[in-house]
C-alpha cells in the first residue's frame, strides 16, 4: 500500500484526506478493520467498517493498476517501442482498460491475417489506402503482386492490405471507446436452448427464446443465463445493432467516398464483424458477470451477515435431534457451555413398537440431564420428529417436562461441519451423525460460534455462489464473519479454534496457541496474560485484546469492550468519582457523575470516551437480538398439506434480488416474489426483510411437480381490491376501444 492514492481515493469516495491517510497508514501498520473502526475512532474521524473497507480495496486497485503499468512500461521499453508520447499516455491511464487500450496495438500477438499481409509487404498498401487520397487503386494494388510472397493478383493484394485496416481499427483506442459505448448503452442479451437440449434443460425453460437489454438485466437473470450457457444448455449473444456499430466505425474512419475509401469500408466492416464485435461482447460479457457477481455477493454478504447476527439462545442445556427415518434419529446431550455429554439413536418413525421405545428413552434423557430446551434439525423427518417429541411432551403429568420449548433449527451446512477437519478434530471418537447433532444444538445455543466452522457458501444463503468470483467472493465473506465476531467479541476461557481465528489480529496460529496455552494452563484469569502466549507480541495483544472477553477474571473490565489501553482512563473516572470500577460497572448513579470532557487529552478523545461510557452502562452487553421462540403450523408438514390460501407462519432463510425464501416447514422453502412482500412498493427486498425473521404468509400457488411454492406477504383484502380494479380497468379499456371502433366504422 502506498500513500500517494490517499488524495484520489478521499476525491473518489467523497472523505476528508486526513481520514483517508490516517487510515491508510493504519492498514499499512497490519492495523485490522475492527480494530480501526472500534479503536482508533480520533485517528479516522470515526469511519465505519464500510468506509474502511473500501479505503482498503481501493488502495488494493490502484496498487494493482501501478503494477500493471509498470509492466507494460517495462516490455516496451524492452522492445524499444516507448516513446515520450507512448509514456505520457500509459502514465495519464486511469482505469485498467484504458491502459490495455493504450497497450493493446504494441501488445505481443500471435500470428494473425493482418501480420501475415504485413509479412508479404502489404503495409504500404495498407497505408495508402487508409489516407483515402484520390489515385488509381487498382494500379497501385498491382505494384504488390509477388507471387514469391504469396499475393498472386490485386485482389489478394487488396484484401490483404483490408485486413491489416481492420485490425488498425480494431485496435484503435477511440473506436473502442465508442463501440464499448455502444455496448453499455445498447447490447442485447439473446439466449435460446442450445440443440437438442429441450428436456434435458428444462430447468432454463424461462431462457430458451429470451432477450432484454443488457444494462437493465439484473444479476440473478445474468447468472442464470452464463449458468445454462456453461453447462452447454443455453447459447447466449451480447449483441447492439450491428448496422448502428459499423455506422459508428464509418463515421469514424471513412474520409472520402473515392475507391481507396470504398476499400476502408469494407476493412471496417470486415473490423467490426470479425474481431471488434467478438473482443467488445467478451469485453462486455466479463463487466455484465462483474457487476452480476458484485451484485450476487452483496447479497450474500448481507444475507450471511443476518444469520450470523441471529439471536442466540444462550447458556441453556440441549437435547438435539438430527432427524431420519430409516436410519433414526441421532439424540445429543449437551450441557451448558455446548459440551457433549450423552448421545443415543432412536426409531419413532419405523412402526409404532419402536415409537414407543423411542418416547421411554427421551423421557428418560430428560430426566437424567434436565435439558431445558430441545433443539430439532429442520431436514429430512425435521417435521415429523418435531410432531413425535412434542405429542410426547404435551402427554407428560410433570408441568416442567410440558413446558420444555421445541424448536426447528435450520441445519443447511451441518453435514458439511460434521466431515470437516474441526469436527474430526473435536470429536476424533464420534461419527458424522453424532458430531451433525452437536452443532444442531450448538447453533441454537450461539450460531455465530457454530457457524464460523462452516465454510460460508455452504450455510445456505447464497444467491449463485458457486458461480461467482470465488476470489471476490471469499474476501466479502471473510470480512463479514470478522465483522461480525468482533462486534459480538469472544470468550476467550470457551471459544473454539475457529472463532478465536477470526479475532481482530490473531489468525489460525495464534487461535490454536491460545487454545494449547488454555488446555495446559487452564482457564486465563486476565488479558493481560494473553502476552504470555509464544509468539502472540504487542502487535497481536493490541489488536485482539479488546475483543477477547474474560468473564469473572482479576479485572472487571476484561469483561467489557473498553480496550486494555484505556484501563488507566476507567480507573481515573473511578477515583474521581469516590467508587471502584466494579462498582462503576454496574451503579449507574456513578456513571452519571462522569463527565467525559474533563478526560480527553492528545491520545484519547470524545469519540473513545463516548464509547468506554456506553460500555460501562452495558459492560460486554451482546448486540444481537433476544432470542424468541417459533413454531411452524401444527399438521402442515409436507407440500401435500399446503392448500391456496392458507396463512401460516414462516421464517425467512434467504433473500434475493427478486424476492425472499421463507421456510414454512414442509422441507421446501416458498418463494416470496418482490411483488408479494408488500402492498406497496418494495425496490429492494433486504430493506424489507432479514434473514431468520419471522413472518406470515399466504399460499399462492403450489407446484408439486416442480417443487415450487409460491407465496405472499400482501394482505388479501388488499389483493382482492387490487385485482377488481385490475378487472375494472380491462372492462373499461375494452369499452373504450369499442366506442372508438364503432364511431370509427359504425354499428356494423
Amino acid at each position: 500500500m502506498d500513500l500517494k492514492y490517499a488524495p484520489r481515493i478521499a476525491e473518489e469516495l467523497k472523505l476528508k484526506f486526513h481520514q483517508v491517510e490516517n487510515t491508510a497508514k493504519l492498514l499499512m501498520e497490519d492495523a485490522t478493520v475492527p480494530f480501526i473502526a472500534r479503536y482508533r475512532k480520533e485517528l479516522t474521524g470515526s469511519l465505519d467498517e464500510v468506509e474502511i473497507t473500501a479505503i482498503r480495496d481501493r488502495m488494493i486497485q490502484l496498487e494493482e493498476l501501478d503494477k500493471r503499468r509498470e509492466a507494460i512500461l517495462k516490455s516496451l521499453a524492452e522492445r524499444e517501442l516507448l516513446t515520450e508520447e507512448l509514456k505520457g499516455k500509459i502514465d495519464a491511464a486511469e482505469t485498467m482498460t484504458e491502459l490495455e487500450d493504450i497497450y493493446l496495438p504494441y501488445k505481443p500477438k500471435k500470428r494473425t491475417r493482418a501480420t501475415i499481409a504485413k509479412e508479404k509487404g502489404l503495409e504500404p498498401l495498407a497505408l495508402m489506402l487508409f489516407g483515402q487520397n484520390d489515385f488509381d487503386v487498382a494500379a497501385e494494388a498491382a505494384n504488390f503482386v509477388d507471387g514469391e510472397k504469396g499475393v498472386n493478383d490485386t485482389d489478394e493484394a487488396l484484401a490483404g492490405a483490408r485486413d491489416i485496416i481492420a485490425e488498425w481499427v480494431s485496435e484503435d483506442q477511440i473506436a473502442r471507446e465508442k463501440i464499448r459505448a455502444l455496448f453499455e448503452s445498447k447490447a442485447v442479451i439473446f439466449s435460446k436452448v442450445a440443440k437438442g437440449k429441450d428436456e434435458t434443460g428444462v430447468k432454463y425453460k424461462d431462457y430458451f427464446e429470451w432477450k432484454e437489454p443488457g444494462s437493465s438485466a439484473p444479476s440473478h437473470r445474468v447468472l442464470a443465463m452464463f449458468r445454462g450457457e456453461k453447462e452447454n444448455f443455453l447459447k447466449i449473444d451480447v449483441m447492439p445493432e450491428e448496422e448502428e456499430a459499423v455506422s459508428i466505425l464509418e463515421n469514424n474512419f471513412l474520409k472520402n467516398p473515392n475507391d481507396a475509401g470504398a476499400q476502408v469500408k469494407l476493412a471496417v466492416t470486415d473490423s467490426y464483424k470479425r474481431l471488434l464485435s467478438l473482443s467488445m461482447e467478451s469485453e462486455y460479457r466479463a463487466a455484465l458477470k462483474a457487476k452480476a457477481d458484485l451484485e450476487a455477493i452483496k447479497v450474500f454478504a448481507e444475507n450471511l451477515h443476518q444469520l450470523l447476527m441471529a439471536a442466540p439462545l444462550g447458556e441453556k442445556s440441549v437435547m438435539a435431534f438430527d432427524p431420519g427415518f430409516r436410519t433414526g434419529c441421532k439424540v445429543v446431550i449437551l450441557n451448558r457451555q455446548g459440551k457433549l455429554l450423552h448421545n443415543d439413536t432412536v426409531y419413532p418413525h419405523t412402526g409404532e413398537g419402536k415409537a414407543a421405545e423411542a418416547a421411554v428413552k427421551v423421557l428418560e434423557l430428560l430426566k437424567t440431564f434436565g435439558s431445558e430446551v430441545i433443539a430439532v434439525g429442520n431436514g429430512t423427518a425435521g417435521r415429523e420428529t418435531e410432531d413425535f417429541v412434542r405429542k410426547l411432551l404435551e402427554k407428560q403429568t410433570d408441568e416442567k417436562l410440558k413446558k420444555i420449548p421445541v424448536i426447528m433449527v435450520n441445519e443447511s451446512g451441518a453435514s458439511i461441519y460434521s466431515a470437516s477437519d474441526a469436527a474430526r478434530e473435536e470429536f476424533p471418537d464420534y461419527d458424522v451423525t453424532v458430531r451433525g447433532s452437536v452443532s444442531i444444538g450448538r447453533r441454537l445455543m450461539d450460531p455465530l460460534a457454530e457457524l464460523v466452522k462452516i465454510d460460508p457458501k455452504s450455510i445456505g444463503v447464497g444467491q449463485y455462489q458457486h458461480d461467482v468470483n470465488q476470489t471476490h467472493l471469499k474476501q466479502k465473506l471473510d470480512d463479514v464473519v470478522i465483522n461480525c465476531v468482533n462486534k459480538v467479541g469472544v470468550e476467550v476461557n470457551t471459544a473454539s479454534k475457529q472463532l478465536l481465528t477470526y479475532v481482530s489480529g490473531l489468525g489460525p496460529k495464534l487461535a490454536s496457541a491460545i487454545v494449547s496455552y488454555r488446555d495446559s494452563n487452564g482457564p486465563f484469569s486476565s488479558r493481560d496474560e494473553l502476552k504470555k502466549i509464544p509468539r502472540l507480541g504487542g502487535k497481536a495483544f493490541e489488536q485482539a485484546a479488546g475483543f477477547l472477553r474474560i468473564r469473572n477474571g482479576r479485572n472487571p473490565l476484561d469483561s467489557s469492550a473498553v480496550h486494555p489501553e484505556s484501563y488507566h482512563v476507567v480507573e481515573k473516572m473511578a477515583e474521581d468519582v469516590g467508587c471502584s470500577v466494579s462498582d462503576l460497572m454496574i451503579n449507574p448513579l456513578y456513571q452519571e457523575k462522569i463527565k467525559i470532557e474533563k478526560y480527553v487529552d492528545d491520545k484519547i478523545g470524545l469519540p473513545t470516551l463516548e464509547d468506554i461510557r456506553s460500555e460501562l452502562k452495558k459492560p460486554g452487553r451482546d448486540p444481537r437480538e433476544r432470542f424468541e421462540t417459533f413454531e411452524f403450523a401444527k399438521g402442515i408438514e409436507k407440500l401435500d398439506d399446503l392448500a391456496k390460501g392458507m396463512k401460516l407462519p414462516g421464517i425467512v432463510t434467504n433473500i434475493t434480488n427478486f424476492g425472499a425464501f421463507v421456510d414454512i416447514g414442509v422441507h421446501q422453502d416458498g418463494l416470496v416474489h418482490i411483488s408479494e412482500i408488500a402492498d406497496g412498493f418494495v425496490k429492494n427486498p433486504a430493506d424489507v426483510l432479514k434473514v431468520h425473521q419471522k413472518v406470515t404468509v399466504r399460499v399462492v400457488d403450489v407446484d408439486a411437480a416442480r417443487k415450487r411454492i409460491s407465496l405472499s406477504m400482501r394482505l388479501e383484502e388488499n389483493v382482492k381490491t387490487h385485482e377488481k380494479k385490475a378487472k375494472k380497468h380491462t372492462k373499461d379499456d375494452l369499452d373504450a376501444k369499442l366506442k372508438m371502433l364503432v364511431d370509427k366504422f359504425g354499428k356494423k
